[in-house]
């Protein structure tokens, strides 16, 4: 089965870890061709926010709707169409980086994955470096080839969890003009950063978070670190 979805829906979305509450009642609402943005300091619910949408974790109350979907109704096929970068990379350092791309090309069904991977080599400006191993690339281009595996099946919806962590100013300059990219292919992008001069000017929405509550969300954000510090009322 193969599904497509517009748009993404949290309804009063919940996480509980035994007492502890990770996300109370978050909503909101974006659709293809956005990039929005979760922000709010360590422990705000950030990355636990990412992995429910992922489907890695369920929601403890309230629902996530991908256009008409359920994730408990679609299993695979849904997660077939999400792409997502977190803090492991997953890639395997002994193989190169056209094998590592391949591989997971291979695993979402690719007709000829190692021409996919090529394509991917290409995007992230690596194709001079296909056949070196992984163990030998920086933590940027380590990162441009995770990004890329990530995006290998050409995900609806794209979620990264601070993507910008450890790169240089090439590899940063290079992952926001990817992310400005899928964007205007029509991608669902939902970034979570403490990076608020990198975010700035990027986001078309951004979600304010503070242990696990939703205090505001601001459409197209200007001044992000000003909104942020009046929004969270902390400096920023």
């Amino acid at each position: 089965m193969s599904i497509d979805f517009d748009e993404l829906t949290a309804d009063d979305v919940s996480r509980h870890f035994g007492r502890r509450k990770a996300l109370s009642r978050i909503s909101f609402q974006t659709r293809r061709g956005s990039i929005l943005g979760l922000l709010g300091p360590n422990g705000a619910g950030k990355s636990t926010m990412i992995a429910v949408l992922a489907t890695l974790l369920r929601p403890s109350g309230g629902a996530i709707r991908y256009g008409t979907h359920a994730a408990k109704s679609t299993g695979s096929a849904l997660r077939a169409r999400i792409g997502i970068l977190g803090h492991d990379l997953f890639l395997y350092p002994e193989l190169t980086a056209r094998e590592n791309l391949a591989f997971f090309a291979g695993l979402y069904g690719a007709r000829d994955a190692h021409a996919a991977a090529d394509r991917a080599l290409a995007r992230a400006g690596l194709a001079d470096r296909a056949h070196d191993p992984i163990s030998s690339f920086s933590r940027g281009m380590r990162q441009r080839v995770a990004l890329e595996r990530s995006l290998i099946h050409a995900p609806r919806l794209v979620l990264l969890d601070e993507p910008f962590t450890g790169l240089d100013d090439a590899s940063t300059a290079a992952l926001v003009a990817r992310l400005r990219g899928l964007r205007d292919e029509g991608a669902i992008v939902i970034l979570a950063t403490h990076d608020l001069d990198l975010a700035d000017g990027l986001l078309d929405e951004a979600l304010f978070l503070r242990d696990g509550r939703m205090l505001d969300a601001v459409a197209r954000p200007e001044a992000l670190r000003s909104t942020y510090r009046s929004i969270m009322g902390t400096r920023a």
